[in-house]
């Protein structure tokens, strides 16, 4: 079972939005022809075509999208067909791709200044700080030599911004990120902009931690038909961006509704229950704006079983999602009170 997931986030505060669209399938025997004498609708890799089309429905009404994904999708055929007007992409080149006149590291390029990173911890690498060095400017990309799809452009102008570390623990893998986006990056401040919009790549990180051993653990449940394990899976990838939504929002900061997730019937029950978890106290008081997504994560976190306190240790997934599903079978029982 394999689900491929696309979130949208504000591209100014990183907050998530929603889910957007996705596909869910499982593999069904093995493919004997080779993958370079398949089209590309032949592909597993089609679905980081599929997904891009889709969302530009889901997002009709955003001034600007930008789809922001890991190396896997670094695909000739996408870098052709997906990208509009308002519709860009960004992603992180999966190889020294070949572009007119060499290769991506040997292009020419401008300058962009230096910066300190903090890079979160990931399995087999400590957080640690990173000093970056930039540099953009403008490529072809080479339409594949192998490529039997139809078509397809000899060329592709793209902007390719290169993020070198400099200095790195002698234990460490020095970065090396070639970004390359649809977007025209004329200058420094663009460049870095690029380089922090391909940083909330992380969100879809968390979300599948979250789906997984960090909150609803999906893959310990066990069902009789795949059937019931693909609509357990859509329900539990809505369940997740919720969670996740909470999360960022548990701390006040965001401005976001709390209509961002839950239905007006949901808010109202929220609301009937605040004078029910609150304490007598300031400190055992919901302390964000009414309605506001904060709000509504403060009263699933006292469901979950979070004490409220301020020092306390902030309420995390797994908090929330015993939070979350204790709170839709009071909202459903609430429901039920004219019936």
């Amino acid at each position: 079972m394999l689900l491929h997931a696309m979130l949208a986030l504000d591209a100014g505060t990183g907050e998530v939005l929603g889910l957007v669209s996705g596909q869910i399938w499982t593999r069904e025997g093995r493919v004997e022809t080779p993958h370079s004498q398949r089209l590309s609708s032949d592909k597993e890799s089609h679905r980081w075509l599929t997904t891009a089309e889709a969302a530009k429905g889901v997002l009709v009404r955003a001034a600007m999208v930008t789809e922001v994904s890991d190396r896997e999708s670094d695909i000739y055929v996408k870098w052709d067909r997906v990208p509009a007007a308002n519709f860009h992409i960004l992603t992180r080149a999966m190889s020294d791709r070949l572009i007119e006149g060499g290769k991506l590291s040997t292009a020419k390029l401008q300058p962009a200044g230096e910066a300190d990173v903090e890079l979160r911890a990931r399995p087999g690498r400590p957080a640690r700080t990173a000093h970056l060095v930039a540099r953009f400017g403008q490529v072809a990309l080479k339409r594949p030599q192998n490529c039997i799809e139809k078509g397809l452009a000899k060329t592709v102008t793209v902007s390719l911004v290169e993020v070198l570390e400099v200095g790195a623990p002698a234990d460490a893998e020095p970065i090396v990120w070639r970004l390359l986006t649809t977007y025209s990056v004329q200058d420094a401040a663009m460049a870095w902009q690029v380089v922090a919009w391909d940083r909330m790549r992380w969100t879809i990180e968390q979300f599948f931690r979250t789906l997984k051993q960090q909150g609803l653990q999906l893959e310990d449940r066990q069902l009789e038909t795949a059937e019931r394990l693909m609509k357990l899976t859509a329900i539990a990838a809505r369940a997740a961006c919720i969670i996740v939504q909470l999360v960022q929002a548990r701390d006040g900061a965001s401005a976001q509704s709390a209509e961002i997730v839950f239905t007006p019937a949901e808010i109202d029950t929220l609301q009937a229950l605040v004078p029910k978890l609150e304490g007598k106290t300031a400190l055992q008081k919901n302390p964000h704006p009414p309605k506001s997504l904060a709000w509504a994560a403060w009263i699933v976190a006292k469901l979950g079983g979070w004490d409220g306190y301020p020092k306390s240790k902030p309420p995390g997934p797994i908090t929330f999602r015993h939070g979350l599903q204790y709170f839709q079978s009071i909202a459903h029982g609430w429901s039920l009170r004219d019936v």
